[in-house]
């Protein structure tokens, strides 16, 4: 519950503000990331970044009063976390390594919408006609975005980065009722806790001290934004949670692929023309039209 971590530091937001704050700082991450992909191996970026979130993560969570979780729920959670955290970004690592961060924010941005879609295959939600038009829509527009640049492994990269937001949309939906019976902060920490030690055996094989050894000043600086916006994001996604509507939080998420767009071309040079602006409109419309129409 927000009200028992970080209220001085976070309460005084509104929920737009932190709902916007949220998708302005997962766009940077997105472009820092981007930034790392031929320094950093994707499975080490990964833990590195969730090894930091836990860091921040930690004193609200001891701070709290955290209900005793049932032995038959732990296992679930933890499996999720590990789906949600670690094979979500280790994915979208290995994506941004051949995608442009603003390419793959769009693609990524289509994570709501592959929420709802999942949510109704499943029987949880009903697939109305709006969300039928704004995953048209949505997808329409990706499609568009994709075809605006010449990388020649945008295809193969592009899969991976919508696969994870698929992962991401199905623990989200499986997630639902332990998110009912525990606080969030709880599920995240331990979710996050999970992640990062099902990581290393992957850090392993890539042979992480050679890579981080090499690295610069300005490299560890990205990181550390990473790893901050993983911890401090989260709080923030909360308190938007907590003081805003869901479906209009998740819409002003769509501010992440906009910061991406915007803060790569500025710093990588990434292009943007006009037929990547029109994909991006559609897309983030699409997504707009069918989180709101779930009222």
């Amino acid at each position: 519950m927000l009200s028992n971590i970080g209220k001085s530091a976070f309460e005084p937001i509104s929920g737009q503000a932190a709902a916007a704050a949220t998708g302005i700082q997962v766009g940077l991450a997105l472009v820092a990331t981007r930034a790392l992909a031929e320094e950093v191996s994707p499975m080490t970026l990964a833990m590195l970044r969730y090894g930091i979130g836990v860091t921040i993560l930690l004193p609200f969570f001891l701070r709290m009063k955290r209900p005793p979780i049932a032995c038959a729920d732990l296992l679930p959670i933890l499996a999720l976390g590990v789906g949600q955290f670690a094979v979500l970004i280790a994915l979208l690592n290995l994506g941004l390594q051949s995608v442009s961060a603003s390419q793959g924010g769009v693609i990524f941005a289509t994570f709501p919408l592959v929420t709802i879609l999942f949510a109704a295959s499943l029987g949880r939600e009903q697939l109305t006609v709006l969300r039928s038009l704004g995953a048209l829509m949505s997808f329409a527009g990706v499609t568009l975005c994709l075809g605006a640049s010449d990388l020649p492994s945008s295809i193969s990269g592009a899969g991976l980065i919508f696969a994870s937001a698929c992962v991401g949309a199905l623990c989200s939906v499986f997630y639902r009722p332990y998110l009912q019976r525990y606080p969030t902060l709880q599920i995240g920490t331990l979710a996050m806790v999970a992640a990062t030690a099902a990581l290393i055996p992957g850090v392993l094989i890539e042979n992480p001290v050679a890579e981080l050894t090499k690295l610069s000043v300005q490299s560890w600086g990205l990181i550390g934004f990473i790893g901050l916006a993983s911890g401090a994001g989260y709080l923030l996604w909360l308190t938007a949670l907590k003081n805003t509507d869901a479906g209009e939080a998740t819409v002003l998420m769509g501010l992440s692929p906009v910061t991406a767009a915007v803060v790569g071309a500025g710093l990588l040079r990434e292009p943007i023309g006009f037929v990547f602006l029109v994909g991006l409109a559609l897309a983030l419309l699409g997504v707009s039209l069918a989180v709101l129409s779930r009222g």
